[in-house]
């Protein structure tokens, strides 16, 4: 059998989308997944290096990779009226130039702070040690993504919300699209359509049987955070509309990255849905 290795973050939406296959209740003919998982800036660099076949990414580093992998439309991650939080000490006023700890320069929340913070002085890290580093005074604030937007420390207080810049920017309709997963082009095309529909498969299981796969995660210590937790945090990030995209997320996507087009991230205007894989190919072969 074929192995192959699905490369995911830490983040308890990530292990959730995929552990129905690790738990075999989701399989592929001819198949053997196997898993590894990444900090998410450590993700989105191995994709701009082709590491894997199967990465999940930032939606906001997609533009960078489309020549060599199409966007999957399932295992995605949006906000909705939340998402990730720039947070500083409590009572602590920040300067205009103000020290600020980031996940990593292609994540969408990196793209969008500093757009909204031009002047602010960046410094990059893995995203577990970005509260401790506010903790200590090693920067003046921070950008707090996955599981820490709901335990960070009583200490520390948020000073603006990524949702609020988001609706600024984009207006007040359109979920911010946070993460996806990516699939390398040189896959043959009938491979990467049937690995699309397993790990949609697996995405739409995983949330049919939420309560069972959440207790088997966090009895086997796969997640960092407890189970009233965590099943806030599902509901946030690996809910129904996780499965596979939308129209309204396809247009946040575009939208997305029209802002990071503008704002000279990108060199030229992408649209997500003319990089999708073409689900139809099968059919159309076969018929």
């Amino acid at each position: 059998m074929k192995k192959t290795l699905i490369a995911h973050s830490p983040d308890a939406d990530d292990i959730f989308m995929y552990y129905a296959i690790k738990f075999g209740w989701v399989d592929m003919k001819d198949t053997l997944f196997d898993n590894i998982a990444k900090d998410i800036q450590t993700l989105n660099e191995d994709a701009l290096n082709g590491v894997y076949d199967i990465v999940a990414i930032s939606f906001a580093l997609y533009p960078h990779i489309k020549s060599e992998y199409a966007p999957l439309r399932t295992a995605v991650s949006f906000g909705e009226g939340y998402g990730p939080k720039v947070i500083k000490r409590k009572g602590a006023k920040l300067k205009r130039n103000f020290k600020v700890a980031l996940s990593g320069k292609h994540t969408t929340n990196a793209m969008l702070f500093r757009i909204a913070y031009p002047e602010a002085r960046v410094r990059y890290m893995n995203f577990l040690e970005i509260e401790n580093a506010v903790i200590r005074g090693e920067v003046d604030a921070g950008v707090l993504i996955h599981e820490s937007i709901l335990t960070f420390a009583d200490s520390l207080e948020v000073e603006r919300e990524l949702w609020d810049i988001w609706q600024e920017l984009a207006g007040d309709r359109l979920p911010l699209p946070l993460g996806g997963m990516a699939i390398r082009r040189s896959i043959p095309l009938t491979k990467a359509i049937a690995y699309e529909e397993t790990l949609t498969k697996a995405v739409r299981v995983a949330r049919e049987h939420k309560e069972r796969l959440s207790q088997m995660l966090i009895e086997r210590d796969l997640v960092r955070i407890d189970a009233p937790t965590l099943d806030k945090y599902l509901e946030l990030y690996a809910n129904d509309e996780s499965i596979t995209l939308s129209d309204l997320q396809y247009e946040a996507i575009d939208k997305l990255f029209e802002i990071g087009y503008k704002h000279g991230f990108y060199d030229s205007l992408v649209k997500i849905e003319e990089y999708l894989l073409p689900s139809e190919y099968n059919a159309l072969r076969f018929s």
